[in-house]
């Protein structure tokens, strides 16, 4: 039997739950830690859909996907597939979690870090790569101190892929005056064991490297639990 103040058909919002399980006031009465990742992500949404609180939405995104990490590294459009989702809601997850990454990224002026080993190539590209589909392929541009000038994607590969040409590769590190790179990419299989292409792109890029005078420091392949530097394998 329906509910007499419940109207058929509408939408379910955050307001429509009792005021001290709205997600919204519990973050601004007691901030936005005291939340669960549910709850965050009902924020986020603002709105259910007809019959169904959008607290229900969010956790039916949590199951399906299982994680955070697991929504963050999922397509707009395997998101949007999700009742109660669509493109619009799809594309607001997607901006949330690239400014997660973006924050992480970030440093101060005057506090860019100096990169020396290939824990701290990997503590700075982590945010970025882990639980990613897709191959990509990036390169820290550090001037003549080894200070992080910046980080630069280079390319988006396929599942198991990732195509690069030296010109894409240095491009930016041309542009932004760098006196070395690190090149780090990413295998999604977990498996961070370089493949012959990965030596002889390698291979290529310290040649090329040469050529233009930016020295190649490490190539590293990352996956999410653990990492290799081709550098110290002596592979180039």
């Amino acid at each position: 039997m329906k509910k007499p103040d419940q109207k058929q058909g509408t939408s379910f919002t955050i307001h429509d739950l009792p005021l001290a399980e709205r997600p919204r006031e519990r973050l601004q009465k007691y901030g936005a830690e005291a939340l669960s990742s549910q709850e965050i992500l009902a924020v986020i949404l603002g709105r259910g859909i007809a019959g169904e609180s959008v607290t229900v939405t969010a956790q039916r995104l949590l199951s399906r996907f299982g994680s955070l990490s697991g929504m963050a590294s999922t397509s707009i459009e395997e998101l949007a597939k999700i009742r109660g989702i669509g493109l619009a809601k799809a594309t607001q997850i997607k901006a949330a979690f690239e400014l997660a990454n973006r924050l992480e990224d970030m440093t101060q002026p005057g506090e860019q870090p100096v990169v020396k080993t290939p824990d701290e190539v990997v503590n700075l590209v982590k945010g970025r790569l882990k639980g990613k589909k897709k191959e990509y392929f990036l390169a820290l541009l550090l001037d003549t101190r080894g200070q992080l000038i910046k980080i630069s994607e280079v390319s988006i590969g396929s599942l198991d892929s990732s195509i690069v040409h030296p010109r894409e590769a240095f491009q930016e590190a041309i542009s932004a005056s760098a006196a070395s790179v690190v090149f780090v990419h990413n295998h999604p299989s977990g498996n961070p064991e370089p493949s012959e292409d990965d030596i002889k792109l390698t291979e290529r890029l310290n040649q090329a490297g040469e050529i233009i005078g930016i020295d190649v420091l490490d190539h590293i392949i990352f996956s999410d639990k653990k990492h290799l530097s081709l550098k110290s394998r002596g592979l180039f």
